[in-house]
């Protein structure tokens, strides 16, 4: 026999579509409808508002769209899909019961999103729905209770015997006008769709017994009384191997009715053994992970979950191999999701002057990125895939020359008084320079400049003479030269005898030498122009590794080698807006995408998104 609503065996008792255990459903009132307005703005539009009461919540879009489904409650508190963030579909809280936000992840379904809730709601909720496109129509539908009808939490918790005199009246209801969550702003991008998962609609929660007997007060154990197996418990699971217990009632020996357990002596009732049931496998089935994070923190992005064959035995539910799921559709792995609406790059200015007026420099402009308010925002914010150049390469025409200097020498040629330090000096092509294309002209640069180590007055120190010319002509030799002790007067030496500058380190008097191969230099010119005037450019020089006799060599220390590159003029510059070049409608990256830029309507609509392509390829062809 079945059990009612009321928890009594072989009750045909049923819950009505009003939660009430045997009602008629005349006790409540379905409220249902379709919002089919015509929207022209975006942004955020109220659709619904949902009573404080009100019980299966039913909000669905009646076909595919790239709009969105908005849920708040009226203190302000956003729910759903609030403050131009678009959540995760899921199971969210909001005005005292549980709601399931769903969205279609297969590209074959035409279902639409949907809010979906038990109740009963505590609060006054409304319904926005985020417009992007024409609007396929919303119907909604609530349950809300009648006039002079029992509140389902009284009958749940009344005890037996006690008088119903609790009523639920209808809240007073107060109008408002619609209101958006924020201004309409620019469009929020579409996000493509799927199969819509079949909507299980909740069971209210059945109401316990109103019509208790009280239990009567036992007689005295009795010998015409036995326990008798009267049947089993129910097994523990339906399939893969459950457990059951044998059920023991106090019966009378003669008529073998159940009575009372106290009329059988409890220390002689048998104790239950468990038995196995059920044993045959159970069904497998697929195991849905959790939706991994989306892959763009804005725009259109893509999430990904984990489904597994899985099948359950003996309390153990095991990994299987996939074919034996096919009775049943396999989850979709992906679905695409957007957080929020992305920013946008815009170009400021045009490209500024070549870095150089002749050979290869640089050019760049202002690039930002702009959010949907026309704020500037960190370039993290829009997609860096798709930002314009800022800077590209620039090539003016051949050069003339250039001088090519070393840098300075680092010891003074004099210990102390007066001396000089020196560098190399090379006329050579230059690729960068500043230069006119006549040559390197005759303002040669220095190759010493003055040095002084102190005053040289009395000081005693060995002097050495010049080296002899090596003992031979290439590969190792010998060098000699003559070092003596002096003590230095003004303008005069004179040469004392050796020890007295016995406590000075003497220098070599003999050391090796080596003709062939000659050693190499590092050569490099004058600094180009800086490649921006403003907000941090860069300006460059050629360096090259020269042997002795100025042919090119790979000889030279690389960590002595020069910078080549530094940066320059890092002051702020005020951005420059070209006023005569937008877009003037909002989805001109269809345009781009679809290559119409050029026809001279859509470079005309979208001029800002055309030029920014064409600028990219330019960019690239003149990379190649």
């Amino acid at each position: 026999q079945n059990i009612g609503c009321d928890d009594y065996l072989g009750s045909d008792k049923v819950i009505d579509k009003c939660g009430i255990c045997g009602g008629d459903n005349t006790a409540c009132k379905v409220v249902s409808g379709v919002f089919k307005h015509t929207l022209t703005n975006l942004g955020y539009h109220k659709i619904v508002e949902i009573p404080e009461g009100a019980t299966k919540i039913n909000i669905t879009e009646m076909s595919k769209s790239n709009n969105y489904l908005a849920l708040r409650s009226r203190s302000g508190r956003s729910i759903i899909n609030g403050n131009w963030a678009i959540d995760r579909p899921g199971r969210y809280e909001g005005g005292g019961t549980m709601f399931t936000y769903k969205r279609p992840n297969e590209i074959s379904s035409t279902a639409g999103e949907s809010f979906l809730a038990d109740g009963p709601t505590n609060e006054v909720l409304d319904v926005y729905m985020i417009h992007q496109q024409p609007n396929p129509g919303i119907h909604y539908e609530y349950i809300i209770p009648g006039d002079n009808v029992i509140s389902p939490q009284l009958l749940a918790h009344r005890r037996p015997g006690e008088p119903l005199n609790g009523q639920l009246g209808m809240p007073e209801s107060t109008d408002q006008e619609d209101e958006d969550l924020h201004r309409e702003t620019d469009t929020l991008i579409g996000q493509s769709a799927g199969t819509f998962p079949v909507i299980q609609p909740g069971r209210f929660p059945s109401h316990h017994p109103e019509n208790q007997v009280p239990a009567v007060q036992p007689p005295r154990q009795n010998r015409e009384y036995n326990w008798k197996q009267v049947g089993k418990t129910e097994c523990t699971t339906t399939c893969g191997k459950g457990s059951q217990y044998p059920v023991f009632h106090c019966v009378n020996r003669i008529t073998h009715e159940e009575v009372s357990e106290s009329y059988c002596d409890s220390s002689t009732k048998p104790i239950p053994e468990e038995e196995a049931c059920n044993l045959f496998p159970c069904p497998a089935f697929w195991d849905i992970g959790e939706w991994s994070e989306c892959s763009k923190t804005c725009g259109l992005g893509m999430q990904h979950r984990q489904i597994l064959c899985r099948q359950m035995y003996a309390n153990r539910t095991l990994t299987v191999q996939q074919y034996r799921c096919h009775h049943l559709e396999k989850p979709e792995t992906t679905s695409t999701c957007q957080l929020k609406i992305c920013s946008e790059w815009q170009i400021r200015t045009e490209w500024t002057s070549c870095s150089v007026p002749c050979g290869v420099g640089q050019r760049t402009r202002d690039v930002k990125c702009v959010s949907n308010l026309g704020d500037v925002v960190d370039d993290e914010e829009c997609n860096m895939k798709l930002r314009p150049n800022d800077i590209e390469n620039c090539d003016m025409g051949a050069c003339a020359k250039s001088w090519f200097l070393t840098e300075w020498s680092d010891r003074c040629s004099a210990e102390c008084g007066d001396g000089v330090r020196t560098r190399s000096v090379v006329c050579m092509t230059n690729h960068v320079s500043s230069l006119p294309l006549e040559g390197c002209g005759n303002n040669r640069p220095s190759e010493t400049t003055p040095c002084n180590n102190g005053p040289c007055a009395g000081k005693v120190e060995w002097f050495a003479g010049g080296w002899t010319q090596c003992s031979t002509e290439c590969g190792s030799g010998t060098q000699q030269r003559e070092v003596i002790c002096v003590r230095k007067t003004e303008g005069n030496f004179d040469v004392l005898n050796p020890y007295e500058c016995s406590y000075l380190e003497k220098p070599s008097s003999q050391q090796s030498c080596y003709l062939k191969p000659c050693g190499s230099k590092w050569f490099h010119t004058e600094w180009s122009t800086c490649s921006k005037s403003c907000e941090g450019g860069f300006r460059v020089r050629e360096v090259r590794c020269l042997s002795d006799d100025m042919t090119a060599s790979t000889q030279c220390d690389l960590q002595l080698k020069p910078e080549e590159k530094e940066p320059c003029n890092t002051q702020d510059c005020v951005p420059e807006i070209d006023e005569n070049c937008k877009d003037k409608y909002y989805n001109c990256n269809v345009v781009v995408q679809a290559r119409l830029c050029v026809y001279t309507y859509y470079k005309t609509a979208c001029c800002a998104s055309c030029t920014r392509v064409a600028n990219r390829q330019s960019g690239f062809l003149g990379r190649r």
